[in-house]
């Protein structure tokens, strides 16, 4: 059995991969005041409901963008599955190339998500993670990471608009049948959701025509299926992609 983690800014995501799926996948909010024993119960908890053991997991692999929780849940896993924790870097991954300026900058999910592209397509991507930023990640046939474009994921631009204007709520990212807000709820609906429909329609095909047109896209994150009208601009979307990524690095390191 092999676990995952994946700690990123919103959330840490657990999955538990045995015999060809994932048979268990939790989510805890990602919150850095928190200690050890907060997680380490936490997960206690869904092994224990799930009837499962922790002698049971031979592989672990972590992937984290948020530095100070990760030795948080390093620690963490070490105390529950022992010291051989698999921690996702620039260069765990020898058949992917990150040919950016300084390759320790991207993030670990970034590098987690081209590896299952490049394994499960052998040609030119661009995956679009709809999470807590938004960000393009340019994977080349020839298993390059080529580039990448980021910005604030839905959630992090209505929380932004929320935050900074006196008159404007908060409201669910909900795609409205109209670009004319007839209320204040539906007019932040149209900006945000409609403006990103459009936002992410035009850097795809910004990316595919520097790369001649052959570019397909796909899509993951736990925003990914939001905007239903962006559906047919991806070849799949796959929310467990970063998951996939990190089973696939997993079982290559193990296997040396």
């Amino acid at each position: 059995m092999l676990l995952a983690v994946d700690v990123g800014n919103t959330d840490t995501v657990f999955g538990l991969y045995q015999t060809g799926t994932w048979n268990h996948i939790w989510r805890m909010r990602s919150l850095v005041h928190e200690n050890v024993s907060h997680y380490e119960s936490k997960l206690r908890l869904h092994f224990l409901e799930a009837g499962l053991s922790f002698g049971d997991v031979k592989t672990v692999v972590l992937c984290s963008v948020v530095p100070d929780m990760t030795p948080i849940i390093q620690k963490m896993l070490r105390s529950l599955f022992g010291d051989e924790i698999i921690m996702v870097g620039p260069d765990i991954y020898p058949e992917l190339d990150i040919a950016i300026d300084h390759p320790h900058e991207i993030g670990a999910d970034l590098i987690a998500n081209a590896v299952a592209v490049m394994s499960r397509y052998k040609q030119n991507c661009v995956v679009v993670d709809f999470g807590t930023a938004l960000t393009f990640t340019t994977v080349s046939k020839d298993g390059k990471i080529l580039g990448v474009a980021i910005l604030p994921g839905l959630v992090t631009a209505v929380k932004a608009l929320f935050a900074n204007t006196a008159q404007l709520p908060e409201v669910p990212l909900k795609l409205p049948a109209s670009a004319i807000g007839k209320n204040t709820t539906e007019a932040i609906q149209a900006g945000i959701l409609l403006g990103y429909e459009g936002l992410v329609k035009s850097l795809i095909l910004r990316i595919r025509t520097e790369l001649g047109g052959d570019c397909i896209a796909v899509a993951t994150g736990g925003l990914s299926s939001i905007i239903e009208t962006l559906k047919d601009e991806f070849v799949e979307i796959d929310r467990k992609l970063t998951l996939d990524g990190l089973r696939i690095i997993g079982e290559r390191v193990k296997s040396f």
